[in-house]
C-alpha cells in the first residue's frame, strides 16, 4: 500500500496517468562501480564460479481500505470491520489467515529460490494488541516463538531475515540456493543492513543482504520500499533512497556494488510513467538503463499491464548480471488469481532469472 495521491478513490483511472506521459528523463551514466573492490564489509565481490539461475518474487504484501470499497463482503470474511482493525493495529501488513494460507499455497506453486516483501506483518507485535483486536487475525492464539507471518508464507527450507529497524520489510532465501552471510539461524531479524534517510522517517527502507550461493560464489540482495507519497518531502526522500542503492547506503558503499546485484521491490513511484513528474522515478533512470550498469528486468512504460492498483507498476526488479522474464497473476496471460479476497492492491511479481 502506498498513499498515492491518485489513491483509488479519487477517482483516477490509468488513462489519465498515461496522459502525464511525455518521457523519461534521463541522466549521464553515474560512476556506481567507481567503489572499492570488496564494496565494504557486506558487499560480497566474488566472481561466480558457475553462471546462476533463479526464481524470484517480490510482493508488497500490505493494503488499503479502498481495496474493498464497494465489494460485496462474504458472510465471515475480510471486510470493513477487519480493514478497520487492521489499519488501526496491523499496519495495514498481512495479518488474516485466509490470506496468509491462499499466499503460502500461491509460493509453493511458485516454488521460489528468492523472496523478498514489504509491509508484511511482523508477528513480534502481537503481545501489544489488545485481545478484542485479535480474534481472527493471526494473532489469536500466536505466542513468542512461533514461526513469523513471513517464515509461514515460504514454509520450511528457507531463512528469513528482515531490515534494520524495520520488521515489516524482510527476505526469504531457500536454502538450496544459498545463505545469508551473517545470519545462522532460520529467522535473522535484523539480517539485512541499512540506514535510516534522515527526515524519512525511521528505520531503513532499502537494506542489502549477501547471500553465500550453495554453487559457490555470492549474490548482493537489495530490498526496496521507497517512501509513499507525492508532496515534494516525499518525493525528495525517494531520491535518497534511490541513491543509497547505487551511491552510498551509508557505509561507504552502494546497496547494490561489487559483482552480481539483485535490487527488488515496491518502488513507490513509476519510473517508466511518471519520470517527467516525479524525480525520484528519474533518478532510478540515471542507473537503470540497457546503457547503464543495470537493467530492467521487470518490464516499464506506459503499455505495460498495470500491477498496482490497476494504474501503474511501482514493484520492480533491477540486476547488473541477471536477465529474464516476469509476470503477475490476473495481468498476465495465463496466469489467474490467487486468492478470491479482495485484499491486496499489489500485485506479486514472479521473475525467472539467469546469468
Amino acid at each position: 500500500m502506498i498513499l498515492w495521491c491518485v489513491a483509488r478513490g479519487s477517482g483516477w483511472a490509468a488513462p489519465a496517468l498515461v496522459a502525464w506521459i511525455v518521457g523519461c528523463g534521463a541522466g549521464d551514466r553515474p560512476a556506481w562501480n567507481d567503489v572499492p573492490a570488496d564494496g565494504g564489509a557486506d558487499v560480497a565481490s566474488e566472481v561466480a564460479e558457475a553462471p546462476l539461475a533463479l526464481v524470484a518474487v517480490t510482493f508488497n504484501t500490505g493494503t488499503s481500505g479502498e481495496v474493498i470499497a464497494g465489494r460485496a463482503i462474504p458472510e465471515g470474511g475480510y471486510g470493513p470491520a477487519q480493514a478497520a482493525i487492521s489499519d488501526a493495529w496491523y499496519g495495514n501488513g498481512l495479518a488474516w489467515p485466509p490470506l496468509v494460507d491462499d499466499t503460502a499455497a500461491f509460493l509453493a506453486e511458485v516454488d521460489p529460490d528468492l523472496v523478498v516483501f514489504q509491509e508484511i506483518f511482523w508477528s513480534g507485535a502481537c503481545p501489544e494488541i489488545p485481545d478484542d483486536n485479535r480474534t481472527g487475525f493471526v494473532c489469536e492464539g500466536w505466542s513468542p516463538g512461533d514461526p513469523t507471518v513471513a517464515q509461514t508464507l515460504v514454509g520450511a527450507g528457507f531463512q528469513v531475515a528482515c531490515h534494520v529497524g524495520k520488521p515489516d520489510k524482510c527476505a526469504a532465501v531457500n536454502r538450496r540456493l544459498g545463505v545469508f552471510r551473517g545470519c545462522d539461524a532460520d529467522l535473522c531479524l535484523e539480517g539485512l543492513f541499512g540506514t535510516t534517510v534522515s527526515g524519512c522517517g525511521r528505520g531503513a527502507r532499502v537494506a542489502r543482504v549477501v547471500i553465500e550461493l550453495a554453487a559457490g560464489g555470492a549474490l548482493t540482495l537489495v530490498n526496496v520500499h521507497g517512501s509513499s507519497g507525492f508532496d515534494p518531502p516525499d518525493k525528495a526522500c525517494r531520491v535518497r533512497q534511490v541513491d543509497q542503492v547505487f551511491v552510498d547506503l551509508g557505509d561507504g558503499a552502494p546497496a547494490a556494488s561489487g559483482h552480481r546485484n539483485l535490487v527488488m521491490g515496491d518502488l513507490n513511484t513509476d519510473p517508466g510513467r511518471l519520470a517527467d513528474f516525479d524525480p525520484s522515478a528519474a533518478r532510478w533512470l540515471d542507473f537503470v538503463g540497457e546503457d547503464r550498469g543495470f537493467h530492467w528486468v521487470s518490464p516499464i512504460g506506459s503499455e505495460v499491464p498495470p500491477t498496482y492498483a490497476g494504474v501503474a507498476n511501482i514493484d520492480h526488479v533491477v540486476s547488473d548480471t541477471l536477465r529474464g522474464d516476469c509476470w503477475a497473476p490476473t495481468v498476465t496471460a495465463g496466469h489467474g488469481a490467487f486468492t478470491d479476497i479482495a485484499f491486496f492492491d499489489h500485485l506479486p511479481l514472479v521473475c525467472t532469472l539467469s546469468e
